[in-house]
């Protein structure tokens, strides 16, 4: 189930190459389902970060192995759509997204 327009990219090869601009992103498991829906205001600021520290020993978000990534305007908004649309499609939040998490932001 791909979530967005953008391609499907494998996770370390192209996440370095992520440019420095505010967007929506979403982290896929080997089986190509969604775990992880994600928004930054610097996509590269968060993916090296990502990188740099294997998603800070997060073991959830250490099953990548491939994303998406779309460059937006106010992440947090289309974020919060993109969630809403794949919890209506399947009926659950991605693995790693948490009700607590989305509250807080």
């Amino acid at each position: 189930m791909e979530l967005l327009d953008d391609k499907m990219r494998v996770w370390l090869e192209s996440a370095k190459f992520v440019k420095s601009v505010s967007g929506v992103y979403v982290l896929y498991n080997r089986n190509k389902e969604p775990i992880y829906i994600g928004e930054a205001n610097n996509l590269e600021e968060r993916f090296t970060k990502y990188v740099d520290t294997d998603f800070e020993g997060n073991e959830c978000k250490q099953k990548t192995q491939s994303y998406q990534r779309e460059f937006v305007d106010n992440p947090k908004d289309h974020q919060l759509r993109l969630i809403e649309q794949f919890k209506n499609e399947s009926g659950k939040l991605p693995v790693c997204n948490s009700e607590i998490e989305l509250e807080a932001n």
